[in-house]
């Protein structure tokens, strides 16, 4: 029987009676119990935050400023009770108190009795911050608590708002008065920048004629030091290289003495053995040549001979018949073979000793062609000796003579140079001296010019920058200043943008508890049907046969359950999908996958493969990132995020309710094909592994 005939008469079983029907519409229902009736429960919790009862105290006392009356605790309370955001309730500081302590009021907000005295304290002397007292007790609630602060900070930056604006009026009417009095004050600077301006052309003459002298004193005792230090180089270097030549002359006219008499008298030997052994190389050459060449040819010949040689002995002495022998032949023979035999044993010699030596030569081609190489260049170089033996004495004596006139020379320049740094040192002396009382002299004129250039550039500024600021100082009326107040005490507004807005809070948490039910529904669905059809194991059907037969009818179901809990969702609260039929078709592929999981959990684990459905949706529920983001989360579950299929689910959902870029739904599409077929896949081997009866099977540890 094939798999989808099975899956209908696992269904069938559900309409043989009442209780069975009932069962399965409970459970095509189930999932509303955990997506629609969560969702519903808090869809638009911030729609109804003006059911809140919250505590407002009002102690502020008021205060004067300026002559005028400053009630900022009453003008909030206005506000705050005009206002949708809380259940607003007036009391006294005591029942305020009481009230959050009790659980009557979720929060409170006191102004206190100075908070218009230090509002209007910016005005004065001593300035204060107003202080807003905010009670909260997260006993009562947490979440009203992390929402009270949202909403207090915009409570807090009006309240600094309107204590800014007045504090900034009084500043722009200061600046009228600013403008006059800068208005005289320039008129004064200019007169007497003029009078600056006179003496500083004097004093820059000065320091203009002193500043010449001082280039030329200081190129002159510049140049003088870098003479003298050229000269104590060329002095030390002339010496160091007097010193080197001396000794060069010494030890070459010492060997020259050695030397030379052999080279005078014994000349013509020298070149009588150089010729010798050029001579001597070369036929050294041609016979290393000789025995490379013939080496193989010997070898060859050797053994050839030797060979016939050793065959004919064999033939004459030992292979002829005796009784066919004359008595003369056996004489003979007697008294050759002996000898026949020792030239047999001495040719054999002879060839292995030849093919040593050209084995020799093959194995030493490298070594012999080096030889080869080195005497050529030996009677080369012996060559050269024979021709030039005739003049060595007469080379050898011109080269004495030039290192002896090098000598000399270097003896000669070092004294000059010692001279020379000598004279150099006293007029270095003479010319640091004369740069010094330039520089002085240039020192005090610069000092006058820039002290009268800095007071006459200070005047200057001075007029230019009132005259400046006369036109830059603002002289605002009314209109003007309660403008620059109201953007200078709130300078900065918040453009907010947010792309794919979900406008609630189901809205953006459906993409979480719709897979929770799914995986609920698929759990309980193998709570009533098998996951392995018993009737197939018996009969011995195919594994991958038995394990979609266990697989379609919970996939069936899940269809079925996606359409009853997204009826609800769209048209009972509301729900608004992207993309409709992309949301329908991924949730199915979500129960597919889902029941495939859980099938192959009970079908290989058995009673424990409920706990273990259990256990994996919680993991799944900690690591999806369906409420907070993942990174948020310790690093066990950032570890288990990206290896279990409701972290994609819910990322896809996400995007097909919401809006934005379909990435995540196909990387989450394949995600669930993957699981899905591997789950079958392992339910079809536990399908195998169960068709053999074992005694845990007859007698399992644990049922449910």
């Amino acid at each position: 029987m094939r798999s989808p005939k099975l899956a209908a008469l696992e269904l069938k079983r559900f309409g043989r009676g009442k209780l069975p029907r009932a069962a399965l519409v409970a459970l095509l229902l189930l999932p509303l119990l955990y997506g629609a009736l969560y969702l519903w429960s808090f869809w638009d919790p911030y729609g109804s935050l003006d059911k809140i009862p919250v505590a407002l105290v009002n102690d502020d006392k008021g205060a004067d400023a300026a002559g005028k009356k400053v009630a900022a605790g009453d003008e909030i309370t206005k506000k705050l009770l005009d206002s949708k955001v809380f259940d607003w309730q007036e009391v006294n500081s005591k029942d305020a108190k009481d009230g959050v302590e009790n659980g009557s009021y979720y929060l409170s907000l006191t102004m206190p009795s100075d908070f218009s005295e230090r509002i209007a304290s910016s005005s004065g002397d001593s300035p204060e911050t107003g202080a807003l007292q905010v009670r909260t007790n997260d006993s009562n609630n947490y979440i009203v608590g992390q929402i009270s602060r949202s909403v207090f900070s915009e409570v807090r930056r009006a309240a600094s708002t309107n204590a800014s604006r007045s504090f900034l009026d009084k500043i722009f009417i200061s600046f009228s008065d600013i403008h006059e009095a800068t208005e005289k004050a320039a008129k004064g600077a200019k007169d007497l920048d003029g009078g600056i301006g006179k003496a500083k052309k004097g004093s820059k003459d000065l320091a203009n004629g002193l500043t010449n002298a001082k280039k030329g004193s200081g190129d002159l005792s510049g140049g003088i030091k870098k003479l003298d230090k050229g000269a104590a180089d060329l002095a030390t270097g002339s010496k160091q290289v007097a010193d080197g030549t001396k000794e060069l002359s010494q030890k070459v006219n010492k060997v020259a003495g050695q030397v030379r008499p052999y080279l005078k008298d014994d000349a013509k030997s020298i070149a009588r053995a150089a010729q010798l052994v050029a001579d001597s190389s070369k036929a050294a050459r041609h016979h290393l040549d000789t025995l490379v060449k013939g080496a193989p040819v010997a070898a060859a010949d050797a053994r050839k001979a030797s060979n016939d040689l050793a065959a004919a002995h064999k033939e004459f002495c030992e292979d002829a018949a005796d009784g066919d022998a004359t008595a003369a032949d056996a004489a003979v023979k007697a008294r050759l073979c002996p000898v026949f035999k020792r030239g047999v044993t001495a040719a054999a010699n002879a060839a292995k000793v030849a093919e040593d030596v050209n084995a020799m030569v093959k194995d030493n081609k490298g070594d012999l062609a080096t030889l080869d190489a080195r005497l050529a260049d030996l009677q080369t170089k012996s060559q050269a000796l024979v021709s030039e033996a005739p003049h060595l004495d007469d080379d050898l004596k011109s080269a004495v003579a030039k290192v002896n006139a090098l000598n000399s020379g270097a003896q000669k320049v070092s004294q000059g140079a010692t001279k020379l740094h000598t004279g150099l040192v006293s007029a270095r002396t003479g010319a640091t001296d004369l740069d010094k009382g330039v520089g002085k002299l240039q020192t005090g004129a610069n000092n006058l010019d820039g002290g009268l250039f800095k007071l006459a550039d200070g005047s200057g500024k001075l007029a230019g920058g009132l005259h400046d600021g006369v036109a830059k100082i603002p002289d605002y009326d009314k209109d003007a200043r309660d403008k620059r107040t109201e953007v200078m005490a709130d300078p900065v507004k918040l453009a907010s943008q947010s792309m794919h807005k979900a406008p609630n809070y189901g809205t953006g948490f459906a993409p979480y508890f719709i897979p929770l039910s799914l995986w609920v529904g698929a759990m309980v669905a193998y709570m009533l049907i098998q996951p392995l059809n018993r009737r197939a194991l018996a009969a011995g059907a195919s594994a991958w046969r038995i394990a979609f037969a266990g697989w379609l009818p919970v996939a069936t179901l899940g269809v079925l359950q996606i359409a009853a809990l997204m009826s609800v969702l769209h048209w009972g609260l509301g729900l608004e999908m992207t993309r409709t039929a992309g949301t329908l078709g991924f949730l199915a592929l979500v129960t597919c996958c889902f029941a495939a999981i859980v099938q192959w959990l009970n079908a290989r684990f058995g009673a424990a493969g409920r706990i273990l459905v259990l256990a994996v949706l919680m993991l799944q529920l900690t690591s999806a990132g369906g409420t907070y983001p993942v990174q948020t989360s310790p690093a066990f579950f950032n570890a288990i995020h990206p290896f279990l299929p409701m972290t994609y689910v819910v990322e896809g959902l996400r995007r097909l309710i919401s809006g934005g870029g379909l990435e995540p739904v196909w990387t989450g599409s394949l995600v669930l094909a993957a699981f899905t077929a591997g789950a079958l896949a392992l339910t079809a081997l536990s399908a195998r592994r169960k068709q053999v009866w074992t005694l845990d099977r007859l007698h399992p540890e644990l049922s449910l």
